[in-house]
């Protein structure tokens, strides 16, 4: 009977996770990471460990807290406050599931002589013709998490079990609610886990070291002063409400200037590029390819953004670009941008650090 690590958050994904393995013959074991207390002594979303331990004590499994707290605020919290405070639009989940989820369940796999690590995403850990691993995209696509898993390392995917790549949500739930889990009817959290109430600018005012920028001019493709912006951490690229802007037409925030303290504003044909720039690369079904090589495939720049067809050419050794065929909207430096085959799996990703745009485009 091969033993098993499930990271459990306190969610019904986890749990139902536990469940699934425990059903089909593993020795199960549940792992809460704590990695962020909130005001007041909260738990993060991710780390409900009162949650976790009743799920346990339900399942009958042994469980454990792993405190890695420090780690999550140098690796995580303090680049996430760092890229806002630059300017950029961080997705900090991409980064904590490489370095911090995994690294700490792999640990911890290690010293009770499990053979697997396992979670609650919706993916699904597949082995290639060519010996490689990558993860494929769940069979219900409205919950599909491949986006935020591109980061992960071929050790870390072979070790890896994802029982509910191909479950629905309500799949999940009913699941869980048969299995008498009081977590069935738990509501996902929308969130970053450590910014419970989605409000970035307070956070880190609240939690910086550093001196937050304050207002300054939002500014047009032309650099003509059109206004007074909050502070540059209150707005990211792509976005059109809350900017307090009567110009008579629907208006975007194009770019941040975080050197000059000004937010570019464009219309919404000025925020389409047809080539990004990346770096901090990732692959997974293949290996990297060499400077200079181009490959074919659907690129999605964003979480909930649909993949479209572009061809990606490496520029360096941790550098590429991608091209797509129709141009897209608003992508966000500090975002990452994961490439996809024609099968659904992961061919990889990188971080965006500069949209190339083309202001005649038309809508």
């Amino acid at each position: 009977m091969s033993k098993v690590i499930v990271g459990m958050s306190g969610g019904v994904d986890s749990a139902v996770a536990a469940y699934l393995l425990q059903l089909s013959g593993y020795e199960v074991i549940g792992v809460t990471l704590k990695t962020w207390q909130g005001t007041g002594g909260a738990d993060s979303r991710c780390c409900e460990i009162d949650d976790a331990q009743r799920i346990a004590d339900t399942l009958s499994i042994p469980y454990y807290v792993v405190n890695c707290m420090s780690e999550f605020r140098g690796n995580i919290v303090e680049p996430f406050m760092e890229a806002y405070l630059s300017g950029m639009t961080p997705n900090p989940c991409v980064l904590c599931n490489r370095c911090i989820k995994w690294d700490k369940l792999m640990s911890a796999a290690r010293t009770m002589g499990a053979d697997y690590v396992a979670t609650g995403h919706y993916a699904r850990v597949i082995r290639l013709d060519n010996g490689r691993y990558t993860v494929k995209t769940a069979e219900h696509a409205a919950k599909d998490q491949t986006y935020m898993l591109y980061r992960l390392s071929q050790e870390q995917l072979g070790a890896t079990l994802m029982p509910l790549g191909g479950l629905s949500k309500e799949e999940v739930r009913g699941i869980a609610r048969s299995a008498g889990l009081n977590v069935a009817n738990k509501p996902d959290s929308q969130e970053i886990c450590f910014v419970t109430d989605g409000n970035y600018a307070d956070f880190i005012e609240e939690n910086t070291d550093r001196e937050v920028p304050g207002d300054g001019n939002f500014v047009d493709t032309q650099g003509h002063v059109l206004g007074r912006h909050r502070g540059i951490i209150h707005y990211t690229v792509g976005q059109r409400k809350g900017l307090g802007l009567p110009l008579g037409y629907p208006a975007f925030v194009r770019t941040i200037d975080a050197g000059k303290n000004e937010v570019v504003i464009g219309r919404k044909e000025e925020i389409y590029s047809r080539e990004i720039l990346c770096e901090d690369t990732n692959f997974l079904s293949i290996p990297a390819p060499s400077q200079g090589e181009r490959i074919r495939c659907r690129a999605k720049i964003r979480y909930h953004h649909s993949p479209r067809e572009a061809s990606v050419e490496m520029t360096g050794s941790d550098k590429l670009r991608i091209l797509f065929d129709e141009p897209v909207p608003a992508a966000a430096p500090g975002q990452s941008a994961v490439f996809y085959d024609d099968n659904d799996c992961v061919i990889g990703g990188g971080i965006i650090t500069e949209s190339i745009f083309k202001d005649t485009l038309t809508q």
